[in-house]
Protein backbone atom coordinates (compact mmCIF):
# COMPACT_ATOMS: atom_id res chain seq x y z
CA UNK A 1 0.00 0.00 0.00
CA UNK A 2 1.30 3.42 -0.75
CA UNK A 3 2.21 5.86 1.60
CA UNK A 4 -0.88 8.76 1.87
CA UNK A 5 2.32 11.32 2.21
CA UNK A 6 4.62 11.74 -0.07
CA UNK A 7 7.06 14.78 0.53
CA UNK A 8 9.28 15.61 -2.24
CA UNK A 9 11.05 18.69 -0.53
CA UNK A 10 10.56 20.35 3.42
CA UNK A 11 12.84 23.18 5.45
CA UNK A 12 11.60 25.22 8.43
CA UNK A 13 9.07 27.22 6.28
CA UNK A 14 7.92 25.33 3.46
CA UNK A 15 6.95 21.61 2.79
CA UNK A 16 6.46 20.14 -1.07
CA UNK A 17 4.30 17.30 -1.35
CA UNK A 18 3.19 14.96 -4.28
CA UNK A 19 -0.39 14.46 -3.77
CA UNK A 20 -2.25 11.37 -4.19
CA UNK A 21 -5.71 11.49 -6.26
CA UNK A 22 -8.52 10.34 -3.40
CA UNK A 23 -7.05 12.80 -0.61
CA UNK A 24 -8.52 16.06 -0.32
CA UNK A 25 -6.66 19.00 0.57
CA UNK A 26 -8.70 19.89 3.70
CA UNK A 27 -12.07 18.54 4.76
CA UNK A 28 -14.78 19.37 7.72
CA UNK A 29 -15.59 15.31 7.47
CA UNK A 30 -14.87 13.52 10.89
CA UNK A 31 -12.59 10.42 10.18
CA UNK A 32 -11.19 11.65 6.67
CA UNK A 33 -7.61 12.06 6.39
CA UNK A 34 -6.71 15.15 4.62
CA UNK A 35 -3.22 16.36 3.19
CA UNK A 36 -3.62 19.41 6.11
CA UNK A 37 -3.96 16.72 8.96
CA UNK A 38 -1.92 14.61 7.26
CA UNK A 39 1.11 16.96 7.32
CA UNK A 40 0.54 17.89 10.69
CA UNK A 41 0.60 14.62 12.14
CA UNK A 42 3.50 14.01 10.45
CA UNK A 43 5.45 17.03 12.22
CA UNK A 44 3.88 16.20 15.44
CA UNK A 45 5.63 12.61 15.40
CA UNK A 46 8.83 14.64 14.38
CA UNK A 47 7.84 17.00 17.69
CA UNK A 48 8.34 20.37 15.05
CA UNK A 49 6.50 22.74 14.37
CA UNK A 50 3.10 21.49 13.10
CA UNK A 51 1.51 24.30 11.36
CA UNK A 52 0.62 24.00 8.27
CA UNK A 53 -1.10 26.94 5.95
CA UNK A 54 -2.74 26.18 2.47
CA UNK A 55 -1.26 28.02 -0.15
CA UNK A 56 -3.27 26.62 -3.50
CA UNK A 57 -5.79 23.81 -3.84
CA UNK A 58 -6.12 20.45 -6.11
CA UNK A 59 -9.30 19.28 -6.80
CA UNK A 60 -9.56 15.62 -4.37
CA UNK A 61 -9.94 13.37 -7.13
CA UNK A 62 -6.23 15.29 -8.49
CA UNK A 63 -2.84 14.64 -8.10
CA UNK A 64 0.06 16.59 -8.55
CA UNK A 65 2.52 18.69 -7.00
CA UNK A 66 1.45 20.79 -3.80
CA UNK A 67 2.85 23.53 -2.04
CA UNK A 68 2.37 24.06 1.64
CA UNK A 69 3.61 26.84 4.42
CA UNK A 70 4.59 26.21 7.82
CA UNK A 71 4.58 29.83 9.06
CA UNK A 72 2.05 32.52 8.62
CA UNK A 73 4.86 35.17 6.77
CA UNK A 74 5.71 31.83 4.38
CA UNK A 75 1.95 31.83 3.98
CA UNK A 76 1.23 35.41 2.98
CA UNK A 77 4.51 35.73 1.00
CA UNK A 78 3.76 32.95 -1.23
CA UNK A 79 -0.50 33.41 -1.40
CA UNK A 80 0.84 37.11 -2.84
CA UNK A 81 2.74 34.77 -5.42
CA UNK A 82 0.19 32.56 -6.43
CA UNK A 83 -2.46 35.87 -6.73
CA UNK A 84 0.48 37.72 -9.03
CA UNK A 85 0.59 34.64 -11.02
CA UNK A 86 4.21 34.36 -10.41
CA UNK A 87 3.90 30.60 -9.51
CA UNK A 88 4.37 28.57 -12.08
CA UNK A 89 2.05 25.51 -12.45
CA UNK A 90 2.16 22.98 -15.58
CA UNK A 91 -0.18 19.92 -15.55
CA UNK A 92 -0.81 16.36 -17.68
CA UNK A 93 -4.47 15.73 -18.68
CA UNK A 94 -5.38 12.66 -20.62
CA UNK A 95 -8.61 13.71 -22.45
CA UNK A 96 -11.06 11.82 -24.39
CA UNK A 97 -10.93 12.03 -28.63
CA UNK A 98 -8.11 13.43 -30.58
CA UNK A 99 -7.39 16.58 -31.23
CA UNK A 100 -7.48 18.53 -34.46
CA UNK A 101 -4.87 21.12 -33.28
CA UNK A 102 -2.40 19.38 -32.00
CA UNK A 103 -1.67 22.85 -29.62
CA UNK A 104 -3.11 25.97 -29.08
CA UNK A 105 -5.01 28.62 -26.88
CA UNK A 106 -8.54 28.10 -24.67
CA UNK A 107 -9.94 31.20 -23.50
CA UNK A 108 -13.58 31.30 -22.20
CA UNK A 109 -15.34 33.28 -19.48
CA UNK A 110 -16.26 31.21 -16.42
CA UNK A 111 -19.35 31.67 -13.90
CA UNK A 112 -19.35 29.34 -10.98
CA UNK A 113 -21.95 27.91 -9.04
CA UNK A 114 -21.67 27.88 -5.04
CA UNK A 115 -24.25 25.85 -4.50
CA UNK A 116 -23.32 22.80 -6.75
CA UNK A 117 -19.66 23.77 -6.42
CA UNK A 118 -19.20 23.85 -10.34
CA UNK A 119 -18.16 26.47 -12.82
CA UNK A 120 -19.70 26.55 -16.48
CA UNK A 121 -19.01 28.73 -19.40
CA UNK A 122 -20.89 31.65 -20.45
CA UNK A 123 -20.83 34.88 -22.69
CA UNK A 124 -18.36 37.60 -21.89
CA UNK A 125 -19.77 40.13 -20.47
CA UNK A 126 -22.23 37.70 -17.49
CA UNK A 127 -22.71 39.05 -14.26
CA UNK A 128 -19.51 37.42 -11.75
CA UNK A 129 -18.16 35.56 -14.93
CA UNK A 130 -14.23 35.77 -15.05
CA UNK A 131 -11.82 35.58 -17.78
CA UNK A 132 -9.71 32.24 -18.31
CA UNK A 133 -7.30 31.27 -20.75
CA UNK A 134 -4.83 28.32 -21.08
CA UNK A 135 -2.87 26.85 -23.39
CA UNK A 136 -2.07 23.17 -24.53
CA UNK A 137 -0.15 20.83 -26.46
CA UNK A 138 -0.51 17.30 -27.07
CA UNK A 139 2.03 15.13 -26.16
CA UNK A 140 0.54 11.62 -27.49
CA UNK A 141 -2.80 9.83 -28.17
CA UNK A 142 -3.54 7.14 -26.20
CA UNK A 143 -6.14 4.97 -27.99
CA UNK A 144 -8.99 7.15 -28.07
CA UNK A 145 -7.63 9.60 -25.76
CA UNK A 146 -4.79 12.04 -25.69
CA UNK A 147 -2.72 13.26 -23.35
CA UNK A 148 -2.43 17.27 -23.23
CA UNK A 149 0.15 19.14 -21.05
CA UNK A 150 -1.58 22.51 -19.69
CA UNK A 151 -0.64 25.83 -18.93
CA UNK A 152 -2.44 27.78 -17.06
CA UNK A 153 -2.63 31.43 -17.54
CA UNK A 154 -4.83 32.15 -15.36
CA UNK A 155 -6.32 30.26 -12.10
CA UNK A 156 -10.40 29.93 -12.31
CA UNK A 157 -12.53 27.37 -10.51
CA UNK A 158 -11.98 23.52 -11.99
CA UNK A 159 -10.67 25.50 -15.01
CA UNK A 160 -8.95 22.72 -16.67
CA UNK A 161 -11.86 20.61 -16.45
CA UNK A 162 -14.56 23.32 -17.42
CA UNK A 163 -12.42 24.34 -20.94
CA UNK A 164 -11.70 21.14 -22.14
CA UNK A 165 -15.40 20.02 -21.57
CA UNK A 166 -16.37 22.80 -23.07
CA UNK A 167 -13.92 22.42 -26.49
CA UNK A 168 -15.25 18.97 -26.67
CA UNK A 169 -12.72 16.97 -25.03
CA UNK A 170 -13.52 16.38 -21.59
CA UNK A 171 -10.96 14.84 -18.77
CA UNK A 172 -11.61 11.45 -18.41
CA UNK A 173 -12.90 10.07 -15.40
CA UNK A 174 -14.52 13.87 -14.47
CA UNK A 175 -17.42 12.92 -13.06
CA UNK A 176 -18.92 16.41 -12.40
CA UNK A 177 -17.97 17.53 -16.43
CA UNK A 178 -18.25 14.61 -18.21
CA UNK A 179 -21.38 12.54 -18.60
CA UNK A 180 -19.15 9.32 -20.40
CA UNK A 181 -18.08 8.54 -16.45
CA UNK A 182 -19.17 5.33 -15.00
CA UNK A 183 -20.71 5.24 -11.48
CA UNK A 184 -18.61 5.31 -8.21
CA UNK A 185 -15.31 7.22 -7.26
CA UNK A 186 -12.67 7.45 -9.77
CA UNK A 187 -9.63 9.54 -9.95
CA UNK A 188 -9.59 12.11 -12.78
CA UNK A 189 -6.93 12.18 -15.63
CA UNK A 190 -5.60 15.38 -14.44
CA UNK A 191 -2.02 15.83 -13.12
CA UNK A 192 -0.43 18.76 -11.33
CA UNK A 193 3.23 18.11 -13.00
CA UNK A 194 5.00 20.77 -12.35
CA UNK A 195 5.16 23.72 -9.87
CA UNK A 196 8.13 26.60 -9.59
CA UNK A 197 7.80 29.47 -7.45
CA UNK A 198 10.42 31.67 -5.07
CA UNK A 199 11.47 30.44 -1.53
CA UNK A 200 9.49 33.10 0.64
CA UNK A 201 12.87 33.23 2.55
CA UNK A 202 16.01 32.66 0.86
CA UNK A 203 14.63 34.11 -2.49
CA UNK A 204 16.01 30.81 -4.60
CA UNK A 205 13.73 29.60 -7.71
CA UNK A 206 12.18 26.40 -6.52
CA UNK A 207 11.28 23.90 -9.23
CA UNK A 208 10.00 20.56 -8.54
CA UNK A 209 8.51 18.10 -10.62
CA UNK A 210 6.69 14.89 -10.54
CA UNK A 211 5.57 12.00 -12.74
CA UNK A 212 2.44 10.54 -12.27
CA UNK A 213 1.00 7.73 -10.62
CA UNK A 214 -2.50 7.02 -11.87
CA UNK A 215 -2.98 4.15 -14.11
CA UNK A 216 -4.61 6.52 -16.62
CA UNK A 217 -1.34 8.22 -17.53
CA UNK A 218 0.25 4.64 -17.76
CA UNK A 219 -1.59 3.93 -21.36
Amino acid sequence: MKEQIQIIYEDETVVVCHKLPGIPVQTPKVGQQDMVSLLRNYYTRKKENNQIFIVHRLDQPVEGVMVFARTKEAAANLNRQVQERQMDKQYLAVVEGKWKEKSGVLENYLLRDGRTNTSKVVMEGTKGAKRARLTYKVEREMEDNSLVKVQLDTGRHHQIRVQMAYAGHPLVGDKKYNSNCSAGYQPVGLCSVKTAFVHPVTGKQMEFEVEPQGSLFKN
